[in-house]
């Protein structure tokens, strides 16, 4: 017997005073849980001076104590449990490849939760049962693979476990399985898209969307894979092994902002050295705090994930707020000649730049004399002759001086110079030791 798809994985909250006094009732939930559970949050609490009692409104948040992602390696491999071991039906860890790694617990309600708030993603991006889904992310520990999976499932959509990498199996399953939505880095979806057209393949394929999560891409990025492949639509996904996994966010067909699901967490955006609110608008920390998660729930995680928040309602319509694409984690900004730089603030200015390719490299060295130096290596589009490759270079040197405040070197290279990835694309060259 065949069932009916859900009609909707939204939850039935009509404004955002109910969202509001929903996050106060899950908030208060999780201090009690946690508190009563959780010698690691009871401790930490008490030493606050914080308990349920001290939660009567969303603004008491501010005063909870924050957890670090160096408790949770502490407390391995059971960091935050809050449950009983029998209860724990899950462990996921982190992707990290250095120390231990942060190893989270589910119970049978964290799974069905995490389940429904992919299935949610799936269904914002305008997704059906008729979709069939090709998974080219990581499985085993870590929290893709079986998230993007498992919500496909529960979406009721088709699930093609594809895994990464293979690029042979993954454009034969296009082809004969006619896949229309595909999910990957957006590296993968780089490399995907020019295989497609190496191998005169975009006629016989039915791709119609990709969800790319993981890492950041560039607007040049997303517009060259959109063109070869011929996509309608590409989505930006959220998510963290701490905070489920992937399927916390997604930006709907507007694409003005991710839209975040906070009637499962609330999202602080702090400045990550005073750790108060930043202005609306500007860039901070990513903080959450979750209100309904059993195993291991989070109080103020600091993610060190950074965006802004996004002040104007989405044209969709949905009351769920919205934050901007991850920008960079604030512990991989770069400081060069006393100026703090992010990732992301590269890549706006080098996709504003006309005649640039995909990719790009940032290497930093210290000279002789002392001094630190960046180099920007930038692929061209394909066409672009060595006359307009000076040219491109010129506005490259303008744009980064004029936004980031820096001078730096720009050498171009052909479209294909720069190397590709199945996973994520390394991109900033740190050799200053």
């Amino acid at each position: 017997m065949v069932t009916a798809q859900r009609k909707t994985f939204m939850p039935d909250i009509a404004n955002l005073d109910e969202l509001h006094a929903h996050q106060l009732n899950g908030l208060r939930w999780t201090v009690d849980h946690a508190f009563n559970n959780s010698p690691f949050y009871r401790k930490k609490l008490e030493k606050a001076g914080v308990g349920l009692d001290s939660i009567a409104s969303l603004e008491d948040l501010r005063g909870l104590p924050f957890t670090t992602a160096h408790d949770l390696r502490d407390g391995y491999p059971f960091p935050l449990l809050s449950v009983n071991p029998e209860d724990v039906v899950r462990v996921h860890a982190s992707s990290g490849t250095t120390g231990k790694k942060k190893v989270l617990a589910y119970t049978r309600k964290d799974i069905e939760d995490w389940e429904d708030m992919f299935a949610r993603c799936y269904e914002v991006a305008g997704l059906t049962a008729g979709d069939r889904i090709q998974i080219a992310v990581g499985y085993g520990v870590w929290t893709a693979g079986m998230g993007f999976q498992k919500g496909c499932e529960r979406f009721g959509a088709m699930a093609i476990p594809a895994g990464p990498g293979n690029i042979d199996m993954q454009c034969q399953f296009l082809v004969d399985l006619q896949s229309t939505v595909m999910c990957c880095t957006a590296s993968m979806g780089l490399l995907m898209a020019e295989e497609v057209e190496k191998r005169g393949l975009r006629d016989k394929i039915a791709l119609k969307k990709m969800i790319f999560g993981s890492e950041r891409s560039s607007d040049a990025m997303r517009a060259r894979i959109k063109e070869l492949l011929g996509l309608e639509e590409l989505f930006d996904i959220t998510g963290m092994t701490e905070l489920y996994g992937p399927g916390t966010g997604l930006d709907c067909p507007k694409h003005e902002g991710i839209h975040y699901w906070a009637d499962m967490y609330i999202l602080e955006i702090l400045d990550p050295d005073t750790l108060v609110p930043v202005a609306e608008g500007e860039i901070g920390e990513m903080v959450v705090t979750t209100l309904k998660k059993e195993a291991a729930p989070l109080i103020r995680y600091r993610t060190r994930d950074l965006t802004r928040m996004m002040t104007d309602p989405c044209s969709c319509g949905n009351i769920m707020p919205m934050h901007d694409r991850i920008l960079g984690r604030s512990d991989d900004m770069i400081i060069y000649r006393a100026v703090n730089i992010y990732p992301g603030q590269i890549d706006e200015v080098l996709s504003a730049v006309p005649d640039i390719g995909c990719e790009y490299q940032v290497i930093m060295n210290r000279g002789d004399d002392g001094k630190d130096y960046m180099r920007l290596k930038v692929e061209c589009q394909q066409g672009v002759t060595p006359d307009e490759q000076e040219a491109v270079e010129r506005k490259i040197k303008t744009a980064i001086k004029n936004k980031i405040m820096v001078s730096c070197s720009v050498d171009t290279c052909e479209y294909g110079e720069l190397p590709r990835s199945e996973r994520k694309a390394r991109r900033i060259f740190d050799n200053r030791g």
